[in-house]
């Protein structure tokens, strides 16, 4: 059965809250956030071996980032990544992929993943995705796993199921994208939600069907030359191609409109989506003064509670800041406090309108 488990990680978002670390050139995937030695799609990818063989996971990708994939995972070829022109969110990558896949095993399922999330429990996380694996094979499921939330996060997708079916697959009801604080309080309270995590599982066949019917007119447009999948002429029919589709999100595209037979898993690992850099604190080790100290040699007077990182391993004295971002990142230097880092992407864009956009 493994050689039918088949993986895609989507590897083209540009990460502008974790700004200046993560940009444009070198997002947030590229870029080994939690001091690990490796990078996060490194990381990502090796998560994967353990249920996927490594020539069966498929990159997908911003074009400008081909070189960075190579670099850092040098083991794949270039069939295993798919490059996208243009930005056109989830749907139009995932159908490509699947359709790639399915001209190479028609038996496959296939999980489509994030490349840049941390996960604590990894044999837990390969327990779930290999019940998801079984779940999807030969059936006409979507399975989707879900995080048990733990506080009214208005930044996340939220997903309505049961608790009390007996079944470890459990049929979701509803999708629920980014409520507001009163919505998700109540979603919390009422424990019957969980947070979208953005990883889904399903068999290559079914999920073409759903997009044809679904999207029709996406689905013309990528299977009009399935012919050309998989050979040298792949590039250019993608180049040509890939612009025409509609930006949409498989959320919307394909889970909204399927009734019946999307499903969830509830995790049974810990997770964090590594969007912000509260998040990053809330997974990095502490020092004695709950400050994350990440490449800074650092002295702190009255400082607790602080993200402070810097690329040049350089000495940082502070004194009286107390749940701040400090980023030293190349020209940039970034103090914020912690409770405005979802506005980061906003002053990302008035630093490149004022100052260029090398800067982003």
């Amino acid at each position: 059965m493994r050689e039918n488990n088949f993986a895609v990680l989507m590897a083209g978002g540009v990460g502008s809250r974790f700004w200046p670390v993560s940009t444009a050139a070198r997002p947030k995937q590229f870029r080994d956030l939690l001091g690990k030695g490796e990078t996060l799609i490194q990381t990502t990818f090796k998560r994967l071996t353990s249920l996927v063989p490594a020539e069966n996971i498929y990159i997908l990708t911003n074009e400008r980032y081909d070189s960075l994939v190579r670099e850092q995972l040098p083991e794949i070829q270039e069939e295993q990544i798919v490059l996208e022109p243009v930005m056109r969110n989830t749907a139009p990558a995932v159908l490509l992929a699947a359709l790639k896949i399915r001209k190479k095993n028609k038996d496959a399922v296939m999980v489509m993943a994030p490349s840049d999330h941390w996960i604590e429990d990894e044999k837990a996380f390969s327990r779930d995705i290999a019940a998801a694996f079984d779940a999807a094979r030969g059936e006409d499921k979507i399975i989707t796993l879900g995080i048990k939330p733990t506080f009214p996060n208005t930044g996340y997708g939220y997903i309505k199921y049961d608790p009390s079916e007996s079944l470890p697959v459990k049929p979701v009801e509803t999708f629920t994208e980014k409520p507001t604080y009163a919505v998700a309080r109540e979603f919390l309270n009422s424990g019957n939600y969980l947070w979208n995590a953005g990883i889904f599982v399903w068999n290559v066949d079914y999920i073409i069907r759903s997009f044809k019917t679904n999207l029709t007119e996406m689905f013309q447009l990528f299977s009009k030359e399935e012919a050309v999948l998989n050979t040298s002429e792949e590039k250019k029919f993608v180049k040509d191609n890939y612009p025409a589709a509609e930006d949409i999100s498989i959320d919307y595209g394909i889970l909204e409109k399927e009734k019946g037979t999307v499903f969830v898993i509830p995790a049974s690992f810990d997770w964090n989506d590594l969007g912000t850099w509260g998040s990053l604190y809330n997974e990095s080790l502490k020092d004695e003064q709950e400050n994350v100290v990440l490449n800074v040699r650092l002295h702190a007077e009255n400082s607790t509670r602080n993200i402070i990182t810097s690329d040049k391993n350089k000495l940082m004295v502070i004194e009286d800041l107390k749940d701040y971002i400090i980023v030293d990142e190349n020209d940039i230097l970034l103090i914020v406090p912690k409770e405005k880092e979802q506005e980061i992407k906003s002053i990302r864009e008035k630093v490149q309108k004022k100052f260029g956009h090398n800067l982003g």
